[in-house]
């Protein structure tokens, strides 16, 4: 499906899930901004919404309720993508509004948030970087875990592409995307198979596609 239907399919789900508050605030808090963001920025990336919470309740420091953008959860992971507007009211902003926003930042941090902010010209003009920095974070957490193992460039960014999409992928799509022969794939994928960092998720005698192993921690 195109992104219409998968943002109108996506958006539908949370507003059928949600009821007082939490409704009111998806029905009046995802306007356009949020909703360039996912289209110029989040779908080019991933091509589905899974794990994404538009308009995102969490407790306050203050003990009321806040409202993220979006937030990216998975076991072991959570992600704040917030998209910040420019306009005249930013100028009216108090200077204890301004210490509010602050300190709420901080404290998304504190309680084990990565909190990211884009501005609205951002994700309008510049959408491909904003696309660089998504995937820079949600593929952060593989990092260092990965370079304390023995893997080569490919094996990694097979593993990568892998925690992009969310769920199994094939060997055709990792020959597309690393622009390798089909021979040189089934040889990397059996390899990552062996080390236990991929599982074959379908297919017996013949593999067709393959999921993140145990041997990968913290799986998002």
């Amino acid at each position: 499906m195109g992104f219409e239907k998968e943002y109108q399919d996506f958006l539908d789900a949370h507003l059928q899930a949600r009821t007082g508050e939490r409704l009111r605030r998806l029905q009046e808090g995802h306007s356009q901004a949020e909703m360039l963001f996912l289209m110029q920025v989040w779908w080019p990336i991933f091509f589905h919404f899974k794990y994404l919470h538009p308009e995102y309740e969490v407790d306050d420091f203050k003990d009321g309720k806040r409202y993220l953008d979006f937030a990216y959860i998975r076991p072991g992971v959570r992600l704040c993508f917030e998209v910040d507007g420019y306009g005249p009211h930013l100028g009216n902003i108090s200077r204890w509004q301004f210490s509010d926003n602050l300190e709420r930042q901080n404290q998304l941090v504190i309680d084990g948030w990565t909190v990211i902010r884009f501005s609205y010209d951002q994700v309008k003009e510049k959408p491909r970087r904003c696309q660089q920095i998504v995937q820079q974070v949600i593929g952060q957490w593989l990092g260092d875990e990965l370079e304390q193992k023995s893997l080569t460039i490919v094996e990694k960014e097979i593993l990568r592409l892998a925690v992009r999409k969310g769920e199994a992928i094939s060997p055709k799509e990792v020959g597309q995307y690393l622009k390798l022969s089909d021979k040189t794939v089934k040889k990397v994928l059996s390899k990552l198979v062996d080390k236990k960092m991929l599982i074959p998720a379908s297919g017996i005698k013949r593999v067709r596609t393959y999921r993140l192993g145990e041997q990968v921690k913290r799986p998002i």
